[in-house]
């Protein structure tokens, strides 16, 4: 093969330009016979393809033009071959299924080489078409991994928009045009997971979130907000466990997920749920991770959570005057005695074992247990929220006999 300019294959060259178009035919009708979801494809994206095989044929004279057919060249294909189609055509055509429709072109022209080739150069014309379609599948990569990022930056920046509309608290309508845009199925249930970033390239720890949620069959949509990553799950059963197969896409620290709730559009609760509980977290050093937001209401009520102190409040301050029983003077002897049990039946003049009955009613009213350090550490916050906000104290209800006659 000469430099540009040269005669060396000339002849073929010529034949090659006027086939130019032959080529892209019976490649396209190749395709249409040998490849039966070309056969499904809109009308459009047909007519694309038309246009890149014929683009492809002049890249092929114009890359032996440029020196592309010696053994030793190093010459590239452009990726100008595929300019000719819109990026619609990417998204449609999967990088598999653009290498079978170059197969299938290189094939038809490995047909013709003993048409198209002047003679004495059929054999050179054709190493030099193996070698041209080596270049061209690596051309295609190049075109869809550039798409690939494209898509990558443009779903992190959409997803960052969902993210602030949650924890802005956006309407209903807003939160769904953004998840729309997602493509996101809205499977219920719905919950939100926050951690710290690992940092790097917001896209980076995106790809680590979605490829880690694949793997469990999980529907994510993630985002960085400042040094937090928050992940929106959608369609598990049990959120905290599921986020606990996503760990690995986290920073270093806590991890919080706050409580399911049935769509996108009240995924908000979880999330502020969710936030309060991150920053909240550090006060219980030894939290599982990943922890619920609710199992952090005392440390999120300190740190000035009003949804926690109105939680405790009215779930456990508010239900034990309900249940009356003297449930509230026990709890009080119970934490007066150092958790002692019998110290407090005394302080309270009943026998030990009316103490461990009204402790077990506490239990099953509130659902934490005196008996337990944790849950113990939450019902003391719960009565000193709820008596420094304080409610209009409803009695406990009475059964009333009206004597007839």
């Amino acid at each position: 093969m000469s430099e540009p300019g040269g005669t060396e294959l000339s002849a073929t060259l010529r034949r090659i330009e006027r086939a130019a178009g032959a080529l892209a035919s019976a490649s396209v009708a190749r395709m249409d016979e040998t490849l039966p979801w070309f056969r499904d494809l809109p009308p459009d994206h047909r007519s694309w393809v038309m246009l890149v095989a014929q683009a492809g044929a002049r890249s092929l004279v114009q890359w032996l033009r440029d020196g592309g057919g010696t053994a030793d060249s190093t010459q590239e294909v452009s990726d100008e071959v595929f300019a000719t189609a819109p990026q619609a055509l990417a998204r449609s055509i999967s990088l598999q299924q653009t290498v079978a429709l170059v197969k299938v072109m290189i094939d038809v022209v490995e047909e013709q080489v003993s048409h198209l080739a002047a003679e004495g150069e059929e054999q050179q014309l054709r190493e030099a078409v193996l070698r041209f379609s080596r270049e061209i599948a690596f051309a295609a990569a190049r075109v869809y991994a550039r798409a690939a990022e494209s898509r990558g930056s443009w779903d992190a920046r959409l997803q960052a928009l969902l993210v602030d509309a949650l924890l802005r608290g956006d309407t209903p309508d807003v939160l769904a045009s953004r998840a729309a845009a997602l493509g996101w199925a809205d499977a219920p249930p719905v919950a939100v997971a926050v951690g710290r970033s690992p940092g790097g390239e917001v896209s980076a720890v995106l790809h680590t979130v979605h490829r880690q949620a694949r793997r469990i069959d999980t529907e994510v949509i993630g985002g960085v907000h400042g040094d937090r990553l928050v992940i929106v799950l959608g369609g598990v059963a049990d959120p905290v466990a599921a986020t606990g197969k996503l760990l690995g896409a986290f920073g270093d620290g806590p991890v919080v997920v706050g409580p399911a709730v049935p769509s996108l559009d009240e995924a908000t609760e979880s999330a502020r749920a969710a936030l309060a509980g991150f920053r909240a977290a550090p006060a219980w050093p030894t939290a599982p991770r990943p922890v619920p937001a609710d199992d952090l209401l005392p440390e999120r009520a300190l740190a000035g959570d009003a949804e926690a102190r109105r939680r405790l409040r009215h779930d456990v301050y508010t239900a034990l005057v309900r249940a009356g029983g003297e449930l509230l003077e026990t709890l009080d002897a119970f934490f007066a005695a150092g958790g002692t049990l019998e110290s407090a039946a005394r302080s309270l003049f009943v026998h030990p074992n009316t103490v461990r009955y009204r402790l077990r009613r506490i239990s099953d009213v509130t659902g934490f247990s005196p008996l337990a350090a944790r849950d113990a550490f939450a019902l003391q916050v719960a009565l000193t929220v709820g008596r420094l906000d304080p409610v209009v104290p409803v009695a406990p209800t009475q059964t009333i006999t009206t004597r007839i006659g």
